[in-house]
């Protein structure tokens, strides 16, 4: 027998366990009182016994009723609580966003607007990935990240890119190397002439780099991982260094300058990624519309 009870039956029949009374039930759940007794009559019928022994004095739960009303005053509470933890996620009181994103914005761009949403939202966690693109890409495939900003276009089914924002690069130099007797742009071919020290091959800047010199082959005395490094190396002098406009800020020291550089197709695209199949989260969603709000 298929069973339907509803949350309003249920409250119903808690109101009349404790008031012991049609009349002051069926107040509290603004029915009449024959509309009121039908209802009691209808779970009882859906639970196949009697719930109440009726007096023309009094009601009293049956033996019965006393072990449905402990399941019914379970369920609601749970009903409850399942109610009110979703209005908290709606309303963005609480819920969780992971966000993969590539080091370059995730260093300079991102932290102060996560300060903003953590400020505003605080019951809401937050995790971020750190990453390069393929890394960024894969978490979103695999839902460990609810979305991402990566340097690479993906066409599949699956996942949804959209335009982010675009990045110009610089050569980034020693005040005194004879780059800095000039300013303004400078062509790839005469930075080309220097000892480059360049992020791994694997980074997306490495790539836009050497796809804008080719065929022409860079002078590189270093491949390095994390862009602090980059920025020791080039302190010390060992080389110049190509890096997107977004990671400037590594290089904000009184002894380096940069000089945007000018090359056909050098130019990095950003872009957010995310899974077309699936509808973001409440909190995701107003992480996403901040983030895209303050493009850099």
């Amino acid at each position: 027998m298929q069973i339907n009870i509803s949350t309003r039956d249920l409250r119903a029949f808690v109101h009349l366990a404790q008031q012991r009374s049609f009349t002051r039930a069926a107040a509290l759940c603004h029915l009449s009182q024959p509309a009121f007794s039908a209802l009691i009559r209808g779970i009882e019928e859906q639970v196949g016994g009697r719930l109440f022994d009726r007096t023309t004095r009094q009601v009293e739960l049956t033996v019965e009723g006393q072990t449905f009303l402990s399941a019914a005053e379970r369920l609601l509470q749970d009903t409850e609580a399942a109610v009110s933890d979703v209005r908290d996620h709606v309303a963005r009181r609480r819920g969780r966003v992971s966000l993969a994103v590539l080091p370059s914005l995730a260093a300079g761009w991102l932290p102060p607007l996560l300060a903003r949403f953590h400020q505003t939202h605080p019951g809401i966690e937050l995790d971020v990935a750190d990453v390069l693109s393929d890394r960024c890409i894969a978490r979103v495939r695999s839902g460990e990240a609810d979305f991402a900003i990566a340097s690479a276009r993906v066409d599949a089914p699956e996942l949804r890119t959209e335009p982010f924002c675009a990045d110009d690069f610089h050569v980034v130099f020693l005040r005194d190397h004879p780059l800095g007797q000039s300013q303004g742009p400078v062509r790839l071919s005469e930075v080309a002439r220097y000892p480059i020290v360049q992020l791994a091959r694997s980074s997306s800047v490495r790539q836009h780099v050497e796809m804008a010199a080719h065929p022409r082959p860079l002078h590189s005395v270093l491949e390095l991982e994390q862009l602090s490094t980059v920025v020791a190396m080039v302190r010390e002098g060992l080389g110049v260094s190509i890096v997107p406009a977004l990671t400037l800020f590594h290089f904000g020291e009184q002894a380096l300058c940069a000089r945007p550089v000018q090359a056909k197709g050098l130019r990095r695209r950003v872009f957010l990624v995310r899974r077309a199949d699936r509808a973001l989260s409440s909190a995701a969603q107003g992480l996403y519309e901040l983030l895209m709000a303050n493009r850099p």
